[in-house]
């Protein structure tokens, strides 16, 4: 009797308000139960946790399956490309820096600079012959068809240079973005106790899942480190590999501070601050370049238009008043 004259008094929109509390609170609670997966049987929340593994698994199969295809697209090329050797090898000074941009592109191997300079061979015979047939069917036997010939040798031998940069470019782009994050993890790893080389394995881990070309370079000094070449060696010769100079910066830090005995954790504390300034400032400056680079497309393709709005009644009205 009391609850019913407590709900009577109360006015109709408090009951209002009441009611769709309740409703809004049972809907979300069936919302949340329905995407947690709660409300399923434990079955099969187990069966779409095989498919979860087993996705993975194909893709870790896949992954491997393009890693043995490029090894052995290597391999082959290898094969091809061992009997031009002593051609295609020029002195040492040349082939060294050769190999240095090639490492700084990501490719290690020692046949790597022979492959290169076989595919830049070939490359120009192809450029000669395109040239030279193209300019026989354009002008026949004249000083136009030496002409495009030239044009064809000298493409053949800029592409695979131009390439060849434009991969260094990018990849010592990425490492330079992903390295403040390597930075700190190698910041929390040493100040959580953990030596230079447990926090190298330790980073060249972490950085395979989300920057794979940091943790390739930290992984090959993980394991130059188990060979038990020197620290000092391993850091220089990380940073001439990798070809990004805050990384050469970093390592001749590390040297320091290991031969003198400062504190390491502030050393990369301190590097990766500046390196997080760095990039700032680098995005900044593209964005201030931006009002620049959109000049050519409203002049191309805005202006034209505005134009045509803003002047074609006039000019139709003056042609009418001309014809009569």
């Amino acid at each position: 009797m009391m609850n019913t004259n407590l709900i009577a008094e109360l006015s109709p929109v408090t009951l209002t308000s009441l009611a769709i509390f309740i409703t809004v609170t049972v809907v979300m609670w069936v919302i949340l139960e329905r995407v947690s997966g709660e409300d399923r049987p434990r079955a099969e929340i187990r069966l779409d946790r095989l498919r979860k593994k087993q996705k993975r698994r194909q893709l870790t199969d896949i992954n491997d399956e393009e890693s043995e295809s490029k090894k052995t697209l290597t391999n082959v090329l290898e094969k091809a490309t061992s009997p031009l050797a002593d051609t295609v090898s020029g002195n040492a000074k040349e082939m060294s820096q050769l190999r240095e941009k090639l490492i700084n592109a990501g490719f290690r191997r020692e046949s790597a600079p022979v492959i290169y300079k076989s595919i830049q061979f070939a490359s120009v015979i192809t450029g000669l012959l395109i040239g030279g047939v193209f300019g026989m069917l354009a002008d026949g036997f004249s000083q136009g068809l030496a002409m495009k010939t030239a044009v064809g040798m000298i493409l053949g031998f800029m592409i695979p240079n131009l390439t060849l940069e434009q991969l260094a470019k990018n990849r010592k782009q990425k490492v330079f973005l992903g390295l403040p994050d390597a930075l700190d993890l190698m910041v929390v790893c040493v100040e959580a106790g953990l030596g230079m080389d447990q926090a190298l394995r330790k980073v060249a881990e972490e950085m395979m899942k989300s920057h794979v070309e940091i943790g390739e370079e930290f992984s090959i000094a993980n394991q130059q480190l188990q060979f038990a070449r020197p620290r000092g060696e391993v850091l220089k010769a990380l940073g001439i590999r990798s070809g990004v100079d805050d990384l050469k910066q970093l390592a001749s830090i590390l040297i320091q501070a290991d031969k003198f005995g400062s504190s390491v954790a502030t050393a990369l504390r301190v590097q990766s601050d500046a390196m997080r300034v760095k990039r700032r400032q680098i995005a900044e400056e593209k964005a201030a370049k931006t009002a620049v680079k959109m000049i050519f497309p409203l002049v191309l393709f805005i202006f034209p238009g505005i134009f045509v709005v803003l002047v074609g009644p006039a000019a139709i009205t003056m042609y009418r008043n001309m014809l009569q």
